[in-house]
């Protein structure tokens, strides 16, 4: 039989490495990334990658192994951790697979649309047309290309926005056409416990902002200033991890480190009260849900 997929999932800084970690020394298991930002390999302080140290004691995949120049995505993602997935399985080792990007985790469970990369100057005249028209107007626009995809998202999600325009523009035909007629299953048949992780929203928030001063304190600033040497697009993906945008205008001057904190660390509040109602509202079968930080959990709590 299969050995099941460990997801310990949650919002941003409520301590799943930790927890991941502890579990994986007990069932004998490696720790797969889930995070869309720790992929990265400019960003080491700024998404709290897990130390050196700890990924000597417990192998760890998916960390760190993308340069920021690449646009990676949902599905990269979901080919490169099945490999992963399928290799631990056939060592009968316990893949814990471990993150905040609910994206991720629904897509590798319940499938994807099968589409066709998008050329990278569709990237670039989706973010000038959001540019141009503002948020109100490249919604209506987006939605008459596809309304049925802009039904499922926020009229203020701006990256799906664009996504289901450049799909439209670079294919003739709509994301919702794709998804429904070119679905693309990763596990035919899947044995999985989800754990998930909802702390009270202001406890979380303390969290946010001790983290992000901390991170200043141990590099962040340098570690932004080594990105910006690359002289990469402002549209991918890395230059927009949360710290990064802030960081970048107090090297610029436009603010003091007082205010670049303060920014940092709203920016990182409103991510987890998108984090919180994403978890949520998921429909996604968790075996247990945990209304407290993984720290405070018996790990025997953790049951398969």
């Amino acid at each position: 039989m299969t050995l099941p997929l460990i997801f310990i999932v949650g919002p941003t800084s409520i301590g799943k490495s930790e927890i991941a970690i502890k579990l994986a020394k007990k069932i004998n298991g490696e720790i797969i990334n889930a995070d869309s930002m720790q992929v990265y390999s400019e960003l080491n302080i700024l998404t709290d990658r897990p130390s050196l140290k700890d990924q000597q004691i417990i192998p760890h995949h998916l960390y760190g192994y993308i340069k920021g120049s690449n646009r990676y995505n949902v599905a990269r993602w979901c080919k490169d951790i099945t490999k992963i997935i399928n290799k631990n399985n056939n060592k009968n080792i316990y893949s814990i697979i471990v993150g905040g990007t609910g994206l991720y985790i629904d897509k590798l469970l319940n499938g994807l649309a099968d589409i066709p990369k998008i050329p990278e100057n569709f990237k670039k005249k989706s973010n000038e047309a959001l540019l141009k028209l503002g948020n109100e107007s490249f919604y209506k626009e987006v939605c008459k290309i596809d309304k049925s995809s802009c039904d499922k998202i926020s009229k203020n999600d701006t990256q799906r926005l664009k996504r289901i325009w450049e799909v439209y523009q670079s294919t003739n035909k709509p994301l919702s056409k794709w998804i429904n007629d070119n679905h693309f299953n990763y596990f035919n048949v899947l044995n999985y416990k989800i754990y998930l992780f909802v702390p009270a929203k202001d406890e979380i928030y303390k969290r946010v902002n001790k983290r992000f001063i901390n991170m200043v304190k141990i590099g962040a600033v340098e570690e932004v200033k080594k990105l910006l040497l690359l002289n990469l697009d402002n549209t991918l993906p890395v230059m927009k991890a949360h710290g990064v945008p802030e960081i970048t205008k107090y090297l610029s001057g436009q603010y003091n480190l007082e205010e670049c904190i303060s920014k940092g660390q709203q920016v990182t509040r409103n991510y987890v009260k998108r984090q919180l109602t994403w978890w949520r509202s998921s429909k996604l079968d968790f075996q247990n849900i945990f209304m407290d930080f993984p720290d405070n959990i018996d790990i025997k709590l953790l049951k398969f």
